[in-house]
């Protein structure tokens, strides 16, 4: 029998109603990881460059009754703006003490050289003649950069735009991952394992360890009923939910 893959007992993307799309609170969060066992839970939700509420929401996590055992972590989900690795994030984003713990970095739209190119416009330029391997260099450079730009990072739901613009995993090249793979581990950024998206894959997964990543699982919950809840992501880590 496979054992319980540490990291499952932590999930480390969880939104709240802060986040337009989601429908659970802080606090109905925290109680489900509470109740499902966790130890540590990422409270995240999405913000862009106008977003004016992230101090409520620090101060708003800050009240919450915390059951013991359970670790808070906060964070703010941003996408990723061009190919120079720019966040789509406030001016007057706080990080660490009065602010929030970290920026996960999104691939929500391809990073292109004029801005974010949405999966549609992504799919027309390699139709119109953008190689693979360019767009491929474009993405993890700009990956790249953006940990570079961010004292305190984690990679949200890494190489998710892939299969929106007709590509995978498996087109990345071994240097690809390994560029990827070491400078998360240079610049400290956590990657998740994302049970919503299935990935990174295990090849990214496989150069991640090797490169000495810190991994953490995450659900992308946006209801307080799947958080800590791990299928997918406890096959990817190699172990049982």
């Amino acid at each position: 029998m496979s054992s319980l893959h540490p990291a499952l007992a932590g999930d480390f993307h969880v939104h709240s109603t802060y986040s337009d799309d989601a429908v659970s609170s802080l606090g109905e969060n925290i109680a489900a990881a509470s109740a499902i066992g966790l130890n540590r839970l990422r409270l995240v939700d999405h913000v862009r460059a106008s977003t004016t509420w992230v101090p409520e929401f620090v101060r708003a996590v800050a009240a919450e009754r915390v059951p013991e055992g359970l670790t808070i972590h906060t964070g703010v989900e941003a996408k990723i703006v061009d190919s120079s690795g720019a966040l789509d994030i406030p001016s007057d984003l706080r990080l660490g003490a009065g602010g929030v713990d970290a920026v996960l970095i999104a691939d929500h739209q391809f990073p292109g050289t004029d801005g974010p190119w949405s999966p549609r416009t992504t799919v027309a330029k390699l139709e119109a003649g953008l190689a693979v391997s360019d767009a491929l260099d474009l993405l993890v450079a700009a990956i790249v950069a953006a940990m570079r730009s961010v004292a305190s990072a984690q990679l949200a739901h890494c190489f998710s735009i892939l299969p929106k613009i007709g590509l995978a995993e498996d087109d990345l090249t071994d240097e690809h991952l390994a560029v990827w793979a070491t400078e998360a581990a240079r610049t400290g950024t956590l990657v998740e394992v994302n049970e919503k998206w299935a990935c990174p894959g295990p090849r990214a997964l496989t150069a991640a360890r090797a490169a000495g990543v810190i991994l953490v699982a995450s659900t992308d919950s946006h209801v307080a009923t799947e958080v800590g809840r791990y299928s997918t992501v406890a096959r990817l880590l190699g172990g049982t939910p």
